[in-house]
């Protein structure tokens, strides 16, 4: 059986978050790098098929850096994306949610 159009454009973001999270992860970032970095990545995952829109915000103020910089983490990023497939749009987010970076489909809708 095939998958549904919603099916199929809740994996795509799944695919898109693994790529964005592991791709990015460990990214040396300071508070003067952190605006050109969410744009780099945010245009990474927008190269990508039936990404309409990718949204990244490096929480710039929250960033430990007593080094000058500090790695990449979900702690300091929110993400959001719109993907759209056949007639499906899913919106996504990834926050912090009990101390985990939480990825998740926010909904679903025909077009």
């Amino acid at each position: 059986m095939d998958p549904t159009d919603a099916e199929a454009a809740c994996f795509e973001a799944g695919i898109k978050f693994g790529t964005l999270y592991h791709q990015f992860a460990g990214t040396p970032v300071s508070p003067g790098s952190a605006a050109s970095l969410e744009r780099a990545m945010a245009e990474a995952i927008e190269n990508q098929p039936f990404c309409a829109d990718c949204s990244v915000d490096i929480l710039d103020d929250e960033l430990d850096t007593t080094h000058d910089y500090t790695e990449l983490t979900g702690e300091y990023m929110e993400v959001s994306m719109r993907i759209e497939y056949g007639e499906e749009v899913v919106h996504t987010e990834m926050a912090m949610e009990d101390g985990y970076p939480l990825m998740r489909v926010v909904d679903v809708v025909s077009r």
